[in-house]
């Protein structure tokens, strides 16, 4: 397993959110990024999550609510990865699944676009 410290890998997850298009940041509404060192105990080889309120569910109710979430995993994507540019690369795809959650995309069509 590679071992990166915990500020080296929250640098590649800022990295991986600047190369998402500036078209689809100006979009995304009220979310923040977080990184962590594992994932909850029940799902162990979890490498990201996203919790909250997509935007294409958000309706006029939608107001005064905490920021939605997304967390990103260090331990599971370092034990998973051999490389350094294993883990960027996994690092930029977990980032973009969560952030597809965020606009309301699902697992199902992540897949389908290779973001697994």
């Amino acid at each position: 397993m590679l071992e990166m410290t915990r500020e080296e890998f929250e640098e590649l997850v800022a990295e991986a959110l600047d190369r998402i298009p500036p078209e689809l940041t100006r979009l995304m509404d009220n979310v923040a990024v977080f990184v962590e060192d594992e994932p909850p105990a029940d799902d162990p080889e979890l490498l990201g999550l996203y919790e909250g309120t997509p935007l294409t569910e958000r309706g006029e109710w939608y107001a005064g609510v905490l920021p939605d979430r997304i967390t990103v995993f260090r331990g599971p994507t370092q034990r998973m990865c051999a490389t350094r540019d294993e883990i960027v690369a996994e690092v930029e795809v977990t980032v973009v699944h969560e952030v597809a959650h965020h606009f309301g995309i699902d697992d199902a069509r992540l897949h389908a676009l290779g973001y697994g």
